[in-house]
């Protein structure tokens, strides 16, 4: 890159961040993760993980359907859990980012937020 040549908001997040700026974004990653959403989401996931496995025992073994549902609802419950803490670390981080540089950045982080919009619909 040349020295004298300015960089761009895009290339200055990416620079503060030690990461091409190809890589931050959709496709890429986060602009910073909260350490102890990360922790706690890695610990929920994993015990999503048993759930599921024993979900899948319990169809297999023929178990009674209110079970197996009452199981359904726990998984689901804990995924909208892992959710919610995703949101918040998009929504401080990512989110926040890119309205805070403006242009192209905001634009598309406006464009992505109605996208997702519909997953909770």
């Amino acid at each position: 890159m040349n020295a004298s040549r300015p960089q761009g908001k895009k290339a200055q997040a990416a620079k503060a961040t030690g990461l091409p700026h190809s890589r931050i974004g959709p496709g890429g990653r986060a602009v910073a993760v909260e350490p102890t959403i990360k922790t706690g989401n890695l610990k929920r996931l994993r015990r999503i993980e048993g759930q599921v496995r024993g979900l899948y025992q319990m169809v297999q073994q023929e178990r009674y359907c209110a079970d197996i549902l009452v199981q359904v609802a726990a998984v689901q419950q804990a995924l909208r859990a892992v959710s919610r803490e995703l949101w918040k670390n998009h929504l401080q981080h990512c989110v926040s980012h890119a309205l805070q540089a403006g242009g192209r950045p905001a634009k598309a982080v406006s464009e992505e937020l109605m996208r997702l919009s519909h997953l909770w619909q």
